[in-house]
């Protein structure tokens, strides 16, 4: 037997929590439901399940969509809801209960309001588009035609649930990296800024002949002091100049050909993609989506341009009656192991199951390739950082000789 801890509430909406001991999942459901309990939240043990975090469902500033964790529990609780035989108006209502933010608790109050005046709960949700994606609307409706709204909510879980953990992974990989940056770039501007300058002061006093590589050092820092206001404009400038190209279709479209055509990170943003791609499009199909609406939501979603375009065309080969793999192949933005499992899913008639395949085996490769970037990059960056010093002090000790007629 397994402990669970639950959170429900009772007939009056009274928040209630406590443990209970069950063979499974579904057995806890069931005993907290004679218990004339509405559950909302089920965990293994004392502690705080993965979707558990975030029970407080805090919101950013007003305007900004809720984040992607806090409308993973959400939509978990509400599946949860459904699930144990609460109606779609008692789970929202519930749902507003135990938010513990107005903003939040305004967004699901509309969508309650929508529901009674005679709405659907796809047509109330997309009324809020900075909350709600196409996909979650998209797979919200399906869900309500097939009658399998709860299954339907904790397929949408999962999948938010599977891209916060790819999201996480890659920031828990790129905290050492930007640390060393940090520090590395900390410690070179100091030596510019203020080391640099007093040997300058030195050196002018001997008045020897300085190196060329100690004449580009003093250059250089003397560039960064006397001009860093115009030298920060330029970058910002750079940079603005740089967003709005790659904002504009063409600019974008390059961009992101360069992106898939780099070592290293090249083959990991196809690999996130393929992924992306799978994942999202198994499903929808398991929900019901038809496959053609299906390739237009997962269009939206896709990140890179160039992969995303590729859509397009297998959409226009579905139209034609033809099937994916061929398209896939032609395209050649995925790779050929995938198109292979997807060829094989769409012979057998499990398209949606083997797609769910490639979506973890491609999810284990990306991790792979993340810790494989991360480990060539953080001797790189060290590297780099020890290039940079070095010629700095190199540049100064060669002045030093030179000035007391040292042979080096």
């Amino acid at each position: 037997m397994t402990v669970y801890t639950y959170k429900a509430t009772d007939k009056n909406g009274t928040y209630v929590e406590g443990n209970i001991s069950a063979s499974d999942y579904k057995g806890a459901i069931q005993q907290i439901r004679k218990l004339n309990y509405y559950p909302v939240k089920v965990s293994e043990g004392k502690g705080s399940s993965k979707l558990s975090s975030g029970m407080a469902l805090s919101m950013p500033s007003w305007g900004s969509p809720i984040p992607l964790k806090d409308l993973m529990t959400l939509t978990q609780q509400l599946a949860t809801l459904v699930d144990s035989g609460l109606t779609l108006d008692d789970g929202l209502a519930t749902l507003i209960k135990l938010s513990e933010t107005e903003k939040i608790r305004s967004v699901l109050a509309d969508v309650r309001k929508q529901v009674h005046a005679g709405s659907s709960f796809a047509d109330a949700l997309a009324e809020h588009p900075k909350v709600f994606s196409k996909l979650y609307v998209n797979m919200i409706r399906a869900g309500e035609a097939g009658g399998i709204l709860g299954e339907t909510l904790s397929r949408l879980a999962l999948f938010m649930e599977k891209s916060v953990e790819l999201k996480n992974s890659i920031r828990s990989a790129m905290v050492y990296p930007a640390i060393l940056t940090l520090v590395g770039g900390t410690a070179v501007i100091i030596l510019i800024t203020f080391v640099i300058p007093q040997f300058s002061k030195l050196f002018e006093e001997m008045g020897a002949a300085l190196p060329l590589p100690t004449q580009i050092m003093l250059g250089l820092s003397s560039l960064i002091i006397n001009y860093w206001p115009a030298l920060i404009l330029g970058i910002a400038g750079f940079i603005a100049a740089f967003t709005f190209y790659i904002k504009t279709n063409n600019g974008r479209l390059k961009w992101d050909g360069m992106l898939l055509k780099l070592p290293l990170f090249g083959p990991l943003i196809q690999k996130i993609e393929v992924s992306r791609f799978s994942l999202t499009l198994a499903t929808l199909l398991k929900s019901g989506v038809p496959i053609l609406q299906a390739m237009g939501i997962v269009q939206s979603i896709l990140i890179n341009r160039v992969v995303s375009d590729s859509i397009v065309v297998l959409q226009q080969a579905l139209k034609k009656g033809n099937g994916l793999s061929g398209p896939l192949q032609k395209a050649g933005i995925f790779p050929p192991m995938a198109v292979h499992m997807i060829t094989v899913g769409e012979t057998s008639g499990a398209l949606d199951e083997m797609l769910t395949k490639v979506s973890k085996t491609y999810d284990k490769e990306v991790e792979q390739s993340i810790k494989q970037v991360i480990s060539l990059i953080e001797p790189m960056m060290i590297l780099l950082m020890a290039v940079i010093i070095g010629f700095i002090v190199v540049s100064m000790l060669l002045a030093i000789f030179s000035a007391n007629d040292i042979a080096f």
